[in-house]
């Protein structure tokens, strides 16, 4: 009997693995390991049209926009996923970035039954958060017809918003129904279906380039430090230090007073000791420059 699953790779059977649950344990792990490693190379080929949607998306962040992850099931649960880092790695301001999942948050650990075959879901959800066309919305989708993230980035669309789809087929709809549509096609999985194996770990790479580079690009780096990085905790109070003597080579009794003069702002501190200024002056080049540490060094030294 034909069926929808039919012309999906990621739902394609490998009678090869027929037996695979005969296997040992190690060969059945080396098996799963050969998998695994084919899907950087698959991203690879998509990187021209990652690079594209990212930059289309930082130039929309840049005037205040925000990043948007819409998906059911694994692909939803990676979004939320990528959206909850941004905050403690990235100092993003609540609501900045923003994982949204089919069927709300007790999707995340429970199904909800039919929440991912409603794109009239989506629209509403998108609607509670009053996307506009500063707004970017990534639709994620292994198969890239799943009515929830495909209605998702039709209705952020046609608001005028920057859309992007991440999927594992060719040819989807989720790709056409996007600005941008980025393809990453890793095969059929080992388990039949299971997509949050090869088809998780792809979307899970391009979201973290989505983000990450999205912040990059924002100035939430400089070089490829934290700087931005909020100490919420005593780990991170002692990552802040590092960054700041990394950045500086300064000795330990200097960076205290940095940190201890900014309110433990790593990229305050930075500015004060390399650009020789105090902590309110490096609060008002940071601010004129949005924050963008080499250029406020640039204006300080100027």
């Amino acid at each position: 009997m034909s069926t929808e699953f039919d012309s999906l790779t990621t739902e394609a059977y490998r009678p090869e693995l027929a037996e695979i649950d005969q296997r040992s344990t190690l060969d059945i792990a080396r098996t799963m390991n050969a998998e695994d490693a084919l899907v950087p190379g698959a991203v690879a080929t998509q990187l021209p049209r990652i690079a594209a949607a990212i930059d289309a998306a930082a130039e929309r962040m840049a005037r205040g926009g925000r990043l948007l992850y819409l998906g059911a099931g694994t692909a939803g649960r990676l979004g939320v996923l990528d959206a909850s880092e941004c905050p403690p790695t990235f100092n993003t301001a609540p609501g900045e970035v923003i994982g949204l999942i089919a069927g709300g948050p007790d999707a995340m650990v429970t199904a909800v039954e039919g929440a991912e075959d409603s794109d009239r879901l989506a629209a509403a959800d998108l609607a509670a958060l009053g996307v506009t066309a500063d707004d970017v919305v990534v639709g994620v989708s292994a198969s890239g017809r799943t009515p929830y993230a495909v209605g998702a980035v039709q209705h952020a669309r046609a608001l005028g918003a920057l859309t992007i789809g991440v999927s594992c087929n060719a040819d989807s709809p989720l790709a056409a129904a996007a600005e941008h549509g980025i393809e990453i096609v890793v095969g059929p999985e080992l388990i039949t279906g299971s997509t949050r194996l090869k088809a998780g770990t792809a979307q899970k790479l391009v979201l973290n380039m989505i983000s990450t580079i999205s912040m990059i690009r924002l100035g939430k780096t400089y070089g490829n430090l934290m700087v931005d990085v909020r100490a919420s905790n005593e780990k991170l109070r002692a990552r802040s230090r590092r960054i700041v003597q990394l950045a500086t080579g300064a000795p330990d009794d200097v960076i205290e007073s940095a940190l201890t003069a900014t309110g433990g702002e790593v990229k305050h501190a930075i500015l004060t000791i390399l650009g020789g200024v105090d902590a309110p002056t490096a609060g008002r080049l940071l601010t004129e420059s949005r924050g963008h540490l080499r250029a406020a060094l640039t204006a300080a030294r100027s």
